[in-house]
């Protein structure tokens, strides 16, 4: 069956992610096991007295050992976890593809479900919003130049600069320590339970505001800088000179630059969003926020694999997932692919 470049374009992207799917899988096994310590060993210190008979103690750890299935070969544990992995997610069964955790004898999932929605809910509208409003501040800053620009270039140098956690913390401490404008921890207030009530809601939003400036401030000034050296680029080439000659609408040529200069922020779009998950994580530890980043920390702590490795893996798919809508953007809006791939079937 003969595709068209596109097709062609769009299916070999598809097997490279999968592929790279089943090493970040095997991966998200090995490296948590790289560790000194297993969770065998950090359950035994909580249980462990000074009265405990060392005989009951070893006969214990050797059960857990049995339970989490430690005492088989790395290999073949691999293989169970992989083999799990796939089909859980092939049969869209959560609690096989990610087993049950190890601290608390509760399906992962039960952990991640509830968590996910808040990490989700903080890192796409950073995304999007600074996505959108990065570009166009950029493009103006390129366009416009003048006083807009000597200001509005050396604050976002300075954001996309710094690390998302130390704005973070720079945050928590002037506007929810010094000033008490916003709370500087948690999601909501403790005194309320979740519910779509508009109490509820408009305090979700108001916690809210401290993580997502954090990040905004730091993606935003990143995707500005970014296009306002592209556009800047674009503004002295020989095609805006020629129509500017013709006597081309200062608004069309605006045009021309924005898009041609949007095709490598889209490729930068895919190398920053790995960076982008990361930051997030780290301003969920901060503020304590109910995500993901939480999640992780408590499970790195507690040595338990499961909770770790579910967590790992669904920042990685989502990251991919991401990526691959990039990908296929650039796919369409970027003719030199589809040219590419005509002359590979030429």
């Amino acid at each position: 069956m003969h595709m068209s470049p596109l097709q062609k374009y769009f299916f070999s992207r598809v097997w490279w992610y999968l592929g790279t799917l089943l090493v970040a899988i095997c991966l998200n096994f090995i490296l948590p096991r790289l560790g000194p310590s297993n969770p065998v060993d950090t359950i035994m210190a909580h249980i462990k007295t000074p009265g405990l008979d060392p005989k009951i103690a070893h006969k214990m750890e050797e059960r857990l050992r049995i339970r989490f299935n430690i005492d088989k070969p790395l290999h073949v544990q691999l293989g169970m976890y992989v083999y799990h992995t796939i089909k859980g997610f092939v049969t869209l069964d959560m609690d096989e593809a990610f087993g049950d955790s190890y601290m608390h004898n509760k399906p992962v999932w039960a952990y991640i479900g509830p968590a996910l929605p808040w990490t989700l809910g903080l890192q796409i509208p950073t995304l999007v919003i600074g996505y959108i409003l990065g570009n166009i501040l950029g493009a103006l800053a390129a366009y416009k130049r003048g006083i807009f620009d000597k200001l509005f270039y050396p604050m976002s140098l300075f954001f996309t600069s710094v690390p998302y956690f130390c704005v973070a913390i720079f945050l928590v401490y002037i506007f929810g320590i010094s000033l008490e404008w916003f709370p500087a921890m948690n999601a909501y207030g403790e005194s309320l339970s979740p519910s779509w009530s508009i109490t509820y809601v408009s305090d979700v939003l108001y916690h809210y505001t401290l993580p997502f400036m954090a990040m905004f401030l730091v993606y935003v000034g990143g995707q500005a800088i970014g296009m306002r050296s592209m556009s800047i680029y674009e503004l002295g080439t020989d095609y805006v000179k020629y129509a500017k000659m013709l006597g081309s609408s200062e608004g069309q040529i605006v045009r021309y630059v924005f898009r041609n200069a949007m095709l490598p922020q889209l490729t930068g779009l895919a190398l920053a969003l790995g960076m982008m998950v990361g930051g997030a994580l780290l301003i969920e530890i901060v503020f304590s926020y109910p995500g993901v980043g939480s999640l992780f920390y408590t499970s790195i702590k507690e040595n338990d694999y499961p909770v770790l490795q579910a967590g790992a893996l669904i920042v990685t798919i989502c990251v991919l997932i991401a990526n691959f809508i990039v990908d296929i953007l650039i796919g369409i809006l970027d003719p030199r692919i589809r040219v590419a791939q005509e002359g590979e079937n030429a």
